[in-house]
């Protein structure tokens, strides 16, 4: 029996236990077993879940209290579910062979932490079946639900919440518990559903056949899961509260179940992402090897090619070359340069992917290595180094002679080009019919080429230095740039003597039309600013003005008699100037010099001077006519701000100091209310009496207002400032008489004394801190508790809902008169007026309008008649009133 049991142990598993675990479960509920139905559901279930073991050693047990009484096959049940060695069992028959077997279980069971409370050997050999049951419950608890963890939680509460969590998106599905949530048998089905969706199809699923998803879950688990049917749908269905123990037994299969399927996946996901992370690594060596071989090969065959240095005999060979050494910059190498730094790369990142990866690092081949490919390309730019410079050196010296003899030919192309055609320019005699500006003309522009032919020298220059260098380089050629060079000399010297000459002529006939010239300038420079000045004083005594004051025309006036006063010295400029036209006229007449009749210097002639001269001399006494016209209106204008400005200089501080005088009275307490209301009375009138001053300055304003006067320097007050003021000492002198008429009544209604009134006029002025009439809400509980109120948040509150209904954010005295009487005054309820109209009605709940009329004045009598409603109650006769409904509405009270 031991040999066959140690052949089929597949578990080498230790586990670590605390006496603390599973308290819960620490007593044997021995009461529970007496429900047979549970008793039924424990027995199948352990006999299932014992069997589901045992089978992997070749056995299985029929009748869970029989078969273990022996002990063997328990011992065997332990040694399979902890893969541990139990100690040798008896292999006799007798009762103490047996009980020994069975301790030995027992003192397994203990060894892990396990205190066995009330089951002893002697029970479970007797065949005890409640001891068996409770022993085999205790074995599950400890080796298939106690190691359960989810989430930070054990044993029942993990196997629980990993239930929750798994069935959580399926509807109809709430695990709770282990007994009642298992009924319906859709929790099972979603266990599964979740894990194996291909099993069974959870949409078909229906809550009202519990049996029909039991029966479900128990023959896919059993044919696909490997999980044996451990209960009986009709049991589970049938039972108010099916077991616990069963129901934990049964779903801790499943969860091992899928544990072990859930660890095999990650196993192999593991597995798969080593051996991808080694494809990967060997696919970039593979990379590098053929990269580097690559590279090395294209060094190799082009290093050859650039040592090569046989010279052309040709430029255009050479050029060839040149370009074909472009071309290899250009199209050839830069490929190369990034295969080279890529390769770079990918041996750094191979070397860190495996250095992260825990592999070797990578040795490439011999040869291959980073630094042999860095020295093979060291070496290749080294040979293209040289064979550059080697390359330019060849075609600069095939390029000089070929460049002088160009350079010869184009400077000598330039210079003929320009001195063609300049030897007939300067033979012509254009300067003998032309004016004195055309002569300075001609003059400047002969400068200007004496200039250019002095620039020139430097070129004729350059091209003997070239022909001799074309000489002594022995340049094929050189008769022929002789030749063109001595004829280029020649015409260089002729050249020069002729613009000689031609600046002696130009010279002589300057100096004969300076004279009059000189003349023409000056009379434009003296004409043109004085005609400017008689533009701008003809635009200055026709330009409109708008003024708005005495001292702004007056400022115009004091400028007109100025410029009237600069007229002479003008005159005299204007007779200089017609001087200077004569003087003019009369060199040309005694030289014979013939005028083209046009200064150049100007547009402006003699007769322009005269024109305007006169149209100043018309315009002057008009605008004096203009300025005291204006001077007059200014005058009258300022009369009227005067006017103004003398009533409302009055009538601004008047205002102001009634607007006093109300604020005092409104907060006096030193008399009786009805004083105020006299003070105030007197008050309103003088007022009202005052409102024809305000009428007059209004006149005053209109009469400013058409003179489109729109400042005023005498006062600061503008009518909209009385106008605004006037309104608001009327709408402040109304206000206070209505408050104090308000606390009149008040006082009157609620029997408030005269010395009460003046105790709270004097605390609400003391806490108006603003002097406004109004009492901010930190005032006015600083006010409360002086007072001696104890204020809570909550009192304060209602409070201020009684006194600022609008939520203003103010308190004002009226309303602080009427909160300080509301509780203490005596006041009329909606009660007591209904117990008075009971009295008028002889004690009916209805009244008549016969009993109105009688006992009321005939006023109010109508009153009540015009807004009664019917009464409709049971007692109700013709013409009945309800007076009830009416007193609620007199007080704003819902029906009494």
């Amino acid at each position: 029996m031991t040999t066959q049991v140690e052949s089929r142990i597949q578990y080498n598993h230790s586990y670590m236990m605390t006496e603390e675990y599973m308290q819960q479960e620490e007593d044997w509920d021995r009461d529970l077993l007496l429900d047979p139905a549970w008793e039924k559901q424990q027995r199948k279930t352990f006999t299932a879940w014992c069997n589901s073991h045992l089978r992997k050693a070749g056995t299985q047990i029929e009748n869970i209290e029989e078969d273990f009484r022996n002990g063997l096959k328990l011992m065997l049940l332990l040694e399979v579910i902890s893969g541990e060695r139990l100690p040798k069992p008896d292999k006799g028959k007798m009762r103490f062979h047996k009980i020994a077997n069975v301790n030995k279980a027992l003192d397994f069971i203990s060894s892990k932490g396990v205190k066995l409370v009330s089951i002893g050997a002697e029970e479970i050999v007797d065949g005890n079946l409640k001891m068996t049951l409770g022993m085999i419950w205790t074995i599950i608890l400890r080796f298939a639900i106690q190691d359960i963890s989810v989430e930070e939680t054990s044993a029942k509460e993990g196997l629980l919440l990993w239930c929750q969590r798994k069935t959580a998106p399926y509807r109809n599905v709430n695990v709770q518990n282990f007994h009642i949530s298992w009924k319906d048998g859709l929790a099972l089905c979603a266990l599964i559903h979740r894990h194996r969706p291909d099993l069974i199809d959870y949409a078909k699923l229906r809550k009202d056949d519990p049996i029909g998803n039991l029966n479900t879950a128990f023959e896919v688990a059993e044919k696909y899961l490997d999980i044996p049917k451990m209960l009986d749908a009709e049991d589970i269905v049938n039972t108010p509260k099916p077991d616990e123990k069963a129901i934990m037994t049964y779903v801790s299969c499943f969860y091992h179940a899928f544990a072990g399927a859930e660890q095999a996946e990650t196993a192999a996901n593991r597995i798969c992402k080593v051996l991808a992370v080694n494809q990967e690594n060997e696919k970039l060596m593979e990379e590098y090897e053929k990269l580097a071989s690559e590279l090395l090969e294209w060094i190799r065959r082009t290093i050859p090619w650039l040592e090569n240095r046989v010279a052309e005999k040709s430029m255009s060979a050479m050029r060839r070359k040149l370009e074909d050494f472009r071309d290899y910059r250009r199209v050839h190498k830069p490929p190369r340069v990034q295969e080279k730094c890529q390769l770079e790369i990918n041996f750094n990142t191979l070397q860190t992917k495996l250095r992260l990866s825990n592999r070797p690092a990578f040795m490439p081949s011999e040869g291959k290595m980073v630094s042999d490919i860095a020295n093979a390309w060291k070496g290749l730019e080294q040979v293209e180094k040289g064979y550059e410079e080697w390359l330019l050196t060849e075609i600069r010296r095939l390029e000089r002679l070929e460049h002088l003899a160009e350079k010869f030919k184009q400077k000598a192309t330039l210079h003929e080009s320009w001195t063609r055609g300049k030897e007939e320019m300067l033979s012509q005699r254009d300067y003998e019919s032309a004016s004195l500006m055309e002569v300075r003309a001609l003059m400047r522009k002969h400068e200007a080429f004496e200039s250019d032919l002095a620039a020139h020298q430097d070129r004729v220059e350059q091209i003997a230095a070239i022909a001799q260098e074309l000489n002594e380089l022995d340049y094929h050629d050189a008769a022929s740039v002789n030749s063109r060079c001595q004829a280029i000399c020649d015409q260089w010297d002729t050249l020069g003597t002729l613009t000689q000459k031609r600046r002696d002529a130009l010279e002589r006939v300057e100096k004969l039309l300076e004279t009059i010239d000189q003349l023409y300038l000056e009379f434009a420079k003296r004409a043109a600013p004085f005609n400017n000045w008689m533009d701008g004083a003809t635009e200055d005594l026709q330009d409109m003005f708008i003024v708005h004051s005495i001292e702004e025309i007056q400022s115009l006036i004091t400028a007109h008699e100025q410029f009237k006063a600069t007229l002479p010295e003008a005159d005299k400029e204007r007779m200089a100037i017609l001087g200077i036209q004569n003087e003019i006229q009369k060199i040309a007449q005694t030289y014979g010099i013939k005028l083209s009749g046009v200064n150049p210097y100007t547009n402006l002639s003699h007769l322009d001077i005269a024109s305007k001269w006169d149209m100043v001399k018309q315009l002057v006494p008009h605008r004096d006519q203009t300025l005291q016209e204006e001077l007059a209106r200014q005058q009258a204008n300022e009369r009227l701000r005067r006017q103004f400005a003398a009533q409302a200089n009055v009538l601004g501080p008047w205002i102001q100091t009634k607007m006093e005088e109300i604020g005092h009275i409104s907060v006096d307490i030193s008399g009786s209310l009805e004083d105020q209301m006299n003070h105030l009375k007197q008050l309103e009138q003088n007022i009202i009496n005052y409102k024809a001053n305000i009428d007059k300055l209004e006149g005053d304003h209109q009469l400013i207002q058409e003179a489109l006067v729109f400042d005023n320097k005498h006062t600061s007050y503008t009518m909209e400032h009385i106008r605004v003021g006037w309104e608001q000492l009327l709408t402040t002198i109304a206000r206070t008489i209505n408050e104090v008429e308000n606390q009149i009544l008040t006082r009157d209604a609620k029997g408030i004394s005269q010395e009460q009134m003046n105790e709270f006029r004097a605390s609400f002025n003391h806490f108006d801190r603003k002097r406004n009439g109004m009492m901010d809400p930190d005032d006015f509980r600083a006010c409360l508790i002086s007072m001696g109120y104890d204020l809570g948040e909550v009192e304060f509150a209602r409070i201020m809902m009684l006194v600022d209904p609008n939520s203003t954010g103010v308190v004002t005295f009226q309303a602080f008169i009427d909160f300080m009487t509301r509780e203490t005054a005596e006041t009329d309820t909606a009660e007591q007026v209904v117990a008075s109209f009971k009295i008028l009605a002889s004690d009916k709940n209805y009244i008549t309008v016969e009993e109105l009329r009688r006992e009321l004045p005939p006023e109010q009598a109508e009153y009540c008649i015009s807004r009664m409603t019917k009464y409709s109650g049971a007692d109700a006769v013709s013409g009945a009133l309800d007076y009830v409904s009416f007193s609620s509405a007199l007080y704003g009270e819902s029906d009494l």
